[in-house]
């Protein structure tokens, strides 16, 4: 087989993939006034559902700041999210399972120590490493050596403990010097290139190991950005990294992260100028396009790569093993009404699992169950074994989620005759901490931001059997069996393969499909050269202020 080099990510963008109700305004809305290099940047966050640790870091909120500080080998097109070398001289294969990375030389962290070939070995090796526990563990579980270091639990939450790993480091990794290392993975996988640009994938200085825990509070990183003060609660102050060699180098002095528990409080700070940039805007400010009026010439409305779902914990005895109810629940949702309602058709009813941006989406995996339709509904809810009620948690921090939440639940009751409720958490880390403990016993929000532009990104790390982010536990054997298939194809061979394991989630509906997101962010006066990125966060190297 020819070499393989880093491959581009295709026609990302299919022209109509999401229909918006508002054009976009020219992201590189201008305030008119000079760019200050010495500017610091507000931007709204959420709270980091965990210390500031890669490996560990699956949700936006701990996302945004790590990606802000960190690079790794390849990083992502900020228009078309197609990924480009970055710590990364050059990614190759003969065979899509040996595959030769080439470093950059030269490269350090913050600390001044280098980004070496060890840099990458050894934070990969303490992601996979079972016992640590790390929530994109799952990442690595294509590697060589990945079932040494996680030994099955024999009884998963029982009162037996599974074996001491017999390995601590992945062998399929190899360091070949300083600038070089190879990867083996088990099975043959053409989108590695691309899938390593991952917060998982980041590298790591000596000092985490020496002190996880204080790491975690104060990262030392290698990218554009680093971390000078702050914590969750409050938000991160990142400052430009003077020593960063990287062609990316930020506009701006400053990136202050600021955590709210409020989308209306945020959105009030950008009306007000004490917030400069807002990701996306409160569902209210989507009425009649409310957004583009308060803030016209500093708005844009594009679509981004981010799925909203509704899950069923297939552990809790209200859902496991019965697909009826997963069925009724879907087809009990009025998602057109609801985007037109509560979202002033800023979002598109989902007909699947994949989001429409990325190359092999095919609309309609959902099949008839994403279709309203209570009389059917009604059917399934009788051949249940749980009739509800039914309760829907939510994160009350994220924007739009308390009115989706409780237009669902209306929704089935309308539809279903049963009793719905809304359920809000405080915020997302709250939220997310039962979800990671398998706590939930009803149906809860989940969605998801691409990681890197490909359809294995949204099916793989969310659906397999163990996946890290595979947050109710579905489990299906003819699933998996076609994901590796996919993983070990390229092109329309593998997208065939990716699709028709799309359409197994129907099988049991354990996952409801409920809308494809297009992103509305607004932003200040004092803001110039916006972009959102495909993964629906704000560009910080592009971005002026005055």
């Amino acid at each position: 087989m020819k070499q393989r080099r880093l491959i581009a990510a295709g026609a990302l963008f299919a022209a109509g993939a999401l229909a918006l109700s508002a054009c976009s305004s020219d992201s590189g809305g201008d305030s008119g006034d000079s760019a200050d290099s010495n500017a610091s940047v507000t931007i709204y966050n959420t709270k980091p559902e965990n210390p500031l640790i890669p490996g560990n870091t699956n949700e936006v909120g701990g996302g945004n700041i790590l990606d802000a500080i960190f690079r790794g080998l390849v990083d992502y097109d900020p228009d078309t999210a197609a990924p480009e070398m970055s710590m990364a001289e050059s990614i190759e294969s003969d065979d899509n399972i040996t595959w030769t990375v080439k470093l950059k030389a030269d490269q350090t962290f913050q600390d001044g120590t280098p980004v070496d070939a060890d840099s990458f070995i050894d934070a990969w090796n303490w992601t996979a490493y079972g016992p640590n526990a790390a929530l994109n563990n799952y990442f690595f579980a294509s590697f060589k050596g990945y079932d040494e270091m996680n030994p099955v639990d024999p009884d998963d939450d029982g009162p037996k403990k599974a074996d001491e790993p017999e390995a601590k480091e992945l062998s399929g990794l190899k360091k070949v010097s300083d600038t070089e290392f190879t990867v083996e993975l088990a099975n043959a996988q053409s989108f590695f290139p691309t899938m390593v640009g991952y917060t998982a994938f980041y590298p790591l200085p000596d000092s985490f190991f020496d002190d996880p825990e204080a790491y975690g509070k104060k990262p030392i990183a290698n990218g554009p950005f680093q971390v000078t003060s702050g914590d969750g609660d409050t938000g991160f102050t990142l400052t430009a990294w003077s020593g960063y060699k990287g062609e990316d180098k930020p506009q701006i002095a400053e990136a202050v992260f600021k955590t709210y528990t409020s989308d209306s409080a945020g959105y009030n700070d950008v009306l007000a100028g004490n917030l400069d940039f807002m990701n996306q805007v409160p569902a209210a400010a989507l009425v009649d396009n409310q957004y583009q009026t308060d803030r016209a010439d500093h708005f844009v409305n594009k679509a981004v790569g981010v799925i909203q779902t509704m899950t069923l914990p297939q552990y809790s005895d209200n859902f496991k093993d019965d697909p009826n109810i997963g069925k009724a629940l879907s087809l009990a949702i009025d998602r057109d009404t609801i985007t037109k309602t509560v979202f002033n058709g800023g979002r598109t009813p989902a007909t699947g699992w994949v989001s429409p941006i990325v190359d092999g989406y095919k609309a309609g995996a959902c099949g008839e169950f994403c279709t309203y339709d209570p009389a059917k509904a009604k059917e399934y809810l009788a051949k249940s074994n749980f009739k509800g009620p039914f309760s829907f948690s939510y994160n009350a921090d994220g924007q739009g989620n308390k009115e989706a939440a409780e237009a669902i639940c209306n929704s089935i009751k309308n539809a279903l005759d049963v009793e719905c409720n809304a359920k809000a958490y405080v915020d997302f880390a709250t939220l997310r901490a039962d979800v990671n403990s398998d706590k939930m016993d009803n149906l809860f929000r989940t969605g998801w931001q691409m990681d890197y532009p490909h359809i294995q990104n949204f099916l793989e790390p969310l659906y397999a059997t163990g996946a890290g982010s595979n947050d109710g536990r579905w489990s299906n054997t003819e699933f998996d069996d076609l994901i590796k298939k996919a993983n070990a194809a390229e092109g329309e061979e593998a997208y065939a393969d990716y699709q028709a394991a799309e359409a197994l989630i129907a099988t049991d509906m354990a996952v409801v499909p409920l809308w494809y997101q297009a992103q509305q962010s607004v932003w200040s006066d004092r803001l110039s050269n916006v972009k959102v990125t495909p993964k629906s966060t704000l560009d910080l190297v592009s971005v002026t202020a005055s």
